[in-house]
């Protein structure tokens, strides 16, 4: 049987979350796995595509200033980023029109919101909604970075990083309301 089926795996966890909660899983859920620094994309419980991916250089974390990557069960709140060539820069959810290549060596250094942007909402209250640990309102999000040969290695300030095709790939996949679990 495979491990994602089986009690305790990233499905099941989902499956008892959405149960408790009164909430029916979609078609497709995304599974950010902290520990092995991957991020899976299931549809119909079949496994699409894994991608490498980061998260934060700080233990995770659902607490507000802890800059950890958050918890537990959220969707998909929105997706930002459509039509934007890979690679382009993002400041406060909108497109600066510069790609990171074109931006000084002092910003580059910086780890840049890039391609696409799926922003978070927590699902569990008191665990990553409302309060001290409110995932939407500590803007995590999944999106691309201007430093994709780093993939793998933590380096976010909390959310969850990607390579820009990848993020660009998987952002025609998902919907508003898809369902992401994140588990260390």
């Amino acid at each position: 049987m495979d491990a994602l089926f089986t009690s305790g795996s990233p499905l099941d966890q989902v499956n008892k979350t959405c149960a408790r909660l009164g909430i029916k899983p979609g078609e497709r859920i995304l599974v950010v796995r902290i520990g092995t620094a991957t991020l899976q994309f299931f549809r119909r419980s079949d496994l699409v595509k894994s991608y490498v991916i980061s998260t934060s250089k700080r233990p995770p974390s659902n607490v507000k200033n802890s800059l950890g990557t958050p918890r537990g069960l959220h969707e998909v709140a929105e997706r930002i980023g459509a039509g934007q060539p890979p690679g382009i820069v993002f400041k406060s959810r909108v497109s600066t029109g510069h790609h990171f290549s074109e931006l000084p060596e002092e910003k580059a250094e910086d780890n840049l919101i890039t391609s696409r942007i799926l922003w978070l909402r927590g699902l569990e209250p008191g665990v990553n909604r409302g309060g001290e640990v409110d995932t939407y309102e500590r803007y995590i999000y999944i999106h691309g970075t201007n430093h994709e040969s780093r993939l793998g290695e933590p380096m976010s300030a909390g959310c969850v990083l990607m390579g820009n095709l990848d993020i660009v790939e998987l952002y025609e996949e998902v919907r508003a309301g898809d369902l992401v679990w994140v588990e260390d």
